[in-house]
């Protein structure tokens, strides 16, 4: 049987309620969804759709890199997005972290999010 392990970082922002920042099992972690919280202050980061998806970007690296993975190494993600008019938006952000051997994704739009964030990113990464 498969082992899992509970992956926590103070670099990322904490889980606000009864779930995980990820879960590492065999070769993959699973993060859950982050959205644009600063870490440091609990609140979304101010500047609109592509300062929230940096934000995101950079709370999942840091889950990923807690549990030994990294960006480049994520096989898959779902985009949550609050609006599908800021789709172009994000996507250029999204470039600007995923350069070569692009993951899966999904996107969808979605009622609502906590904290009313744009945006919340989850993905699923390999782990040697």
């Amino acid at each position: 049987m498969t082992e899992k392990m509970t992956i926590k970082t103070e670099k990322a922002p904490q889980a606000i309620g009864p779930y995980s920042q990820g879960i590492l099992t065999g070769n993959f972690v699973f993060t859950a969804g982050q959205i644009s919280l600063d870490p440091e202050t609990g609140e979304i980061v101010p500047g609109g759709i592509e300062a929230e998806t940096r934000r995101v970007l950079q709370n999942l690296s840091s889950v990923l890199e807690a549990a030994g993975s990294s960006l480049d190494r994520v096989v898959k993600t779902t985009v949550f997005l609050r609006d599908m008019g800021d789709f172009a938006r994000m996507n250029s952000v999204y470039a600007e972290f995923f350069t070569r051997s692009f993951p899966a994704r999904s996107t969808v739009q979605v009622a609502a999010l906590p904290k009313n964030a744009a945006i919340e990113i989850e993905a699923v990464a390999i782990v040697d």
